[in-house]
């Protein structure tokens, strides 16, 4: 986890995601690109177009680095290496340009379910980087003065092709020293008795290093509701889960359940590409 990507509007919610970004970055000598999107209109990028005012452009950018100067003095980043930049571009884009372009491990952004980042981070650009996102995701809503995760909930469909994610999944447990609840939701339309669900999760762990975990079945009337229930039971520090790219989530994990999760979870989310 050396590099660390934290898109921001300068938001509060962007700013207890950067708060817990800095947190890890302490922890494990990490790096901080710190991104902002400035979703100007094509005359005011490239003024040659339709004759544009390039004053107005230089104006946003002025803006935005002023408030990069007022971010970067927070205390709460002092002695971390952080690096600021303004791209003209959407948000969704930008993020995944950034990603590939510094080679990120992680990409921490925040979020107030259906109401926060109006711009950037609900509808379709959620979707989009907590979906397509190849490297991990770790959307952050409240503050965290100490960002502690001793539970981490993990739930799958337990098919071969989440193995890989869960691989991941196990790692960064492991970096934050962390117990892993492996989590099979059963609903009336995907129900399996309890041997036979202990079963799938005993051959879906079978070759994978496994220390400090536990199995689990959990009943309840859709994989979301089963998930957002077992984390409140167990008081989980943070719920994860495999993502499927354009495709949706696979099988157990279909419809929209990646951005439900992010918008309806009070708890942080961390996303894995399948």
């Amino acid at each position: 986890m050396k590099k660390i990507l934290v898109p921001t509007d300068f938001s509060l919610q962007a700013e207890n995601a950067l708060k817990v970004a800095a947190q890890l970055a302490k922890k494990h000598k990490s790096e901080i690109y710190l991104l902002h999107m400035l979703e100007l209109p094509l005359n005011l990028v490239d003024p040659s177009n339709s004759g544009g005012d390039l004053p107005e452009s230089l104006y946003f950018m002025k803006l935005a680095r002023k408030r990069f100067e007022e971010v970067l003095s927070a205390d709460y980043l002092k002695g971390i290496v952080v690096y600021e930049t303004v791209l003209f571009q959407e948000a969704f884009d930008g993020i995944m340009d950034a990603a590939a372009k510094h080679k990120v491990d992680l990409v921490v952004m925040g979020s107030h379910g259906a109401s926060g980042f109006k711009e950037m981070f609900i509808g379709s650009n959620t979707e989009k980087v907590v979906r397509s996102s190849n490297i991990p995701v770790l959307v952050i809503k409240d503050e965290h003065k100490k960002f502690v995760v001793k539970n981490f909930v993990f739930a799958t469909d337990f098919s071969n092709e989440a193995k890989v994610p869960f691989k991941e999944a196990i790692i960064f447990a492991n970096k934050m020293g962390a117990k892993i609840h492996l989590l099979f939701v059963n609903t009336a339309s995907n129900f399996l008795t309890s041997a036979e669900a202990h079963g799938v999760m005993n051959k879906f762990i079978k070759g994978i290093e496994l220390e400090n975990y536990s199995l689990n079945i959990y009943n309840d009337t859709s994989v979301e509701k089963g998930i957002l229930n077992f984390a409140q039971f167990i008081d989980a520090d943070l719920i994860g889960m495999a993502t499927h790219g354009r495709k949706g989530l696979s099988h157990f994990f279909n419809g929209s359940i990646s951005e439900d999760l992010v918008n309806h979870s009070k708890r942080p989310v961390i996303t894995f590409k399948i």
